[in-house]
This record gives structure tokens, C-alpha cells and sequence, in this order.
């Protein structure tokens, strides 16, 4: 065994050389394939233009940032702080799409003012939003984006999820004429018109999305230009899966394009706002086996490792698996979810925490479910796959004061480098007085 699956090109001897040089446990990202990432999105078939905004909540660090924004994917921010931290990485505030539940007030409404005027586009999202901005937008000459609440959405989880009666993202329709009424009356625009169903959901519901927001746009929206259908692609982390195919959904939004088009003799761009889909099989975490415990003859093998929910709660929060690399501590691989061995064993990987849900080996119902893997020994490593998205920007670092833990890249011209120091303790209670 050499590559790691068909996902990436990285070998063993590059996990190796991160634990070598940086330790365990720490987050490592293969470049070349978020440049891949990249260049497929952009190449999504469409009608009259694309637009791909990066979802900045699935990896925010700045050399990633720095990475997709040189590929010329633009930002989508979910939080002001998000949106300065992009320029904070050079990234100009033109190529930011606010879309955020915050409804920023003193300092923070000053900050949002600012950023509007270099060339942020804000995304109202609410009512209230809606009224605080709107004599600032008229003012200042600046149109608007709307996010609407469509009624329905799809996720991988009901957390993930972001279009139905349990989610609150965006204005509902039942508001929306109100809304658009009150925004005539301030004699505001609305440019793009944005929606975003949920995570990782059935492509089919993507596809109704589709339809169901080019009818809104075409009933409510005269001055829309761009249309949003948001991110959610699915992604395959594991054996199985099934990854979403972006030229078949693309060349459907282009066929409902052109037909709007035949109707309306409007010309709209389309954007996209993948996260997962750019980042997600791009990131490994590097952990070494520190015990093996078991719990009798009709219970389980644990295997306990250097770094748990603290670095993936994707398991103890949704139910996600995600794909396990074995490695002796030579390097060797021995055994991976995508070619298991012959003689395979049976057993649960779990952390440090002290917290039941600490385990990487959980079922969407949050129970103990066995994975197949070679035996690893002390001292081996034990690679979490799948990790490059909503793992070092997401999970709860600091439980049990654990520290964040540092972040390399395996750069495309095959060197390994830090691009996120570790944390320590000191920094952990450096406000606390």
C-alpha cells in the first residue's frame, strides 16, 4: 500500500515526516487536492457566469484562506469577525459575502458600515436586518443581498439541516412580501437572492432548490443578477459514499437558467458556496496510540489515542465517520477503510476526554459501533481521514484543557511546513484573572 485512497496522493512517508518534525497529535493538508478542489468547481457547468464563494466556517486558517482566494474562489463569511479575518489574510473585502444570525450593534455596526463601503456584500437575513441597514444602504448607493427561508431543506442531520420549519436562516416566505415592500418603500435593491438548504443532503432536494429559487426570484426579485443556491455538497469520506456530482447539478441549473432566460430575458449568475467539498478529504489528523484497553468477552477493544473530539467532534456531535490509516511507527501502512487486511480486528478508537462520546467510532443514534482495522500497537499512528473541514475551525479544543493543536500543510511542491503553531497552556489562561 502506497497512496492512501483515490482521494489523495500523499504517502505514509509524509505523515512520517509531520510527526517527525511537528509531533502529535496535529492537522495536516494536502494542498495539491484543495487546488483540485478548486479548479472542479469553477469549471461547474453554467448558463451566463459563476461565481464560487469558499465557506470560510469549514477552514479558516489563512494559508488555506490564501490558497483558495490565489485559485480565485471569493469568501463566504457567516460572522463579521469571519469577514475580518479573511482580510486579515489579505483577502479584499469585495470578494466577501456576509451571510450571518448577528445583528451587530455599537463598534460592530461601525465595523460592518466600513466593510459595506469597501465593497462587502451583505446578506440580509432577518427583518430586522433588514430595517437596521436600510438607511445606510440608501445612503450610501449599496445594493443588497436577501437570504430567504425556502420551508424545505436536506442535510446529512437534522443539525445540518438549514431550510426547514426547525432551522431559523433567512427571511421566510410568509415575511418576504412585507419585507420586499418595506424595501421599496426605503427605495433599496435586492441584486442576488441567496438560499441554502443544508449540509451534505439528498442532490435531489439541491436540485427542487433550484427550481424553487429561480420561481422566487422571478416572482419578487426585478433587480436580482445573481443567484445563490449556497453549499451542501456532498462529499465522500468514506468507502461507499457517494460524492456529489457538480457537472450533472451544474448542467441542470444551466438548463433552468437558460429557460429562465427564455421567459424573463434576464441573464443570471450563478454562485455556489462550497466548504466541505473543497477541504473535507484535504485534511488528516495525526494521532499515536497511547493505550489499549478492552471490556471483557462480550464487550470491546479500545483503542486510545493522543487526540479525540478535541480535534474531530464531527462523530460525537452528527454521527459522522470518517476513514482510518493505520501505521506502524517505520511508516508502514497497514491497513486503511479503502484495502483492509486479511486478518482484520475489531475495535473502537477513542481520546483522552473524559466524556463517553470521546470516540470516533460512533453511529448517527450516538452508540458504539466497531471498525475494522489492522491491530495497532503503542507508539503506532492512527490517521483520522476526512478532517480538513469543520474539525480545527469547529470542535471544542480546549475541553479537559487540551490544547489546539498545531496545523501543517504538505505543500504541492512536496515540502511539509507549520502553518498554525500549537497551542499552550499559558495561552489557554492568559485572560483569565
Amino acid at each position: 500500500m502506497n497512496a492512501l485512497n483515490d482521494f489523495s496522493r500523499l504517502e505514509p512517508a509524509v505523515f512520517v515526516k509531520a510527526k517527525e518534525n511537528f509531533g502529535t497529535p496535529v492537522y495536516l493538508y494536502d494542498e495539491a487536492l484543495i487546488i483540485e478542489r478548486c479548479k472542479a468547481v469553477l469549471n461547474m457547468p453554467n448558463a451566463y457566469g459563476l461565481d464560487v464563494r469558499f465557506a470560510m466556517k469549514a477552514n479558516s486558517n489563512r494559508t488555506i484562506l490564501q490558497i483558495v482566494d490565489q485559485q480565485g474562489l471569493l469568501i463566504d463569511a457567516s460572522s463579521l469577525n469571519e469577514a475580518k479575518r479573511a482580510i486579515l489574510a489579505g483577502i479584499d473585502p469585495s470578494k466577501i459575502f456576509l451571510t450571518t444570525q448577528e445583528v451587530p450593534a455599537g463598534q460592530e455596526r461601525n465595523d460592518l458600515e466600513e466593510l459595506m463601503k469597501k465593497g462587502l456584500k451583505y446578506n440580509v437575513c432577518s427583518v430586522r436586518q433588514l430595517e437596521l441597514i436600510a438607511d445606510f444602504a440608501r445612503e450610501n448607493h449599496i445594493d443588497l443581498s436577501m437570504r430567504i427561508h425556502p420551508g424545505i431543506g436536506s442535510g446529512e442531520s437534522a443539525t445540518r439541516n438549514t431550510g426547514d420549519k426547525y432551522s431559523c436562516f433567512g427571511v421566510h416566505r410568509s415575511d418576504l412580501e412585507d419585507a420586499l415592500a418595506f424595501g421599496k418603500e426605503k427605495g433599496l435593491r435586492f441584486t442576488e437572492v441567496h438560499v441554502h438548504i443544508g449540509s451534505g443532503g439528498d442532490p435531489e432536494i439541491w436540485r427542487s432548490n433550484i427550481d424553487l429559487e429561480l420561481g422566487i426570484v422571478e416572482t419578487y426579485f426585478p433587480d436580482c443578477d445573481t443567484v445563490s443556491f449556497g453549499g451542501g455538497l456532498k462529499e465522500a469520506r468514506m468507502p461507499g459514499d457517494i460524492c456529489a456530482d457538480i457537472d450533472f447539478l451544474g448542467s441542470y441549473a444551466k438548463k433552468r437558467f437558460e429557460e429562465f432566460y427564455q421567459r424573463n430575458g434576464r441573464k443570471m449568475k450563478m454562485e455556489i458556496e462550497p466548504g466541505t467539498y473543497i477541504v473535507a478529504n484535504a485534511g488528516y489528523a495525526i494521532t499515536e496510540v497511547l493505550d489499549k484497553k478492552t471490556t471483557g468477552e462480550d464487550g470491546f477493544h479500545f483503542i486510545v489515542v493522543n487526540g479525540g473530539m478535541e480535534i474531530n467532534a464531527r462523530p460525537t456531535l452528527y454521527g459522522s465517520q470518517h476513514p482510518f490509516y493505520i501505521l506502524s511507527k517505520d511508516g508502514s501502512l497497514l491497513s486503511t477503510d479503502f484495502d483492509l487486511p486479511d486478518t482484520a480486528y475489531e475495535a473502537i478508537i477513542v481520546g483522552r476526554c473524559c466524556e463517553s462520546g470521546d470516540s470516533q467510532c460512533l453511529d448517527s443514534q450516538h452508540n458504539i459501533v466497531e471498525r475494522t482495522m489492522a491491530e495497532p500497537q503503542i507508539g503506532d499512528l492512527v490517521v483520522i481521514g476526512g478532517v480538513g473541514a469543520y474539525c480545527s475551525s469547529m470542535t471544542p479544543f480546549n475541553y479537559n484543557s487540551h490544547v489546539q493543536i498545531p496545523e501543517v500543510l504538505a505543500a504541492a511542491d512536496g515540502t511539509v511546513r507549520l502553518i498554525r503553531k500549537g497551542q499552550s497552556l499559558e495561552q489557554i489562561v492568559q485572560n483569565e484573572l
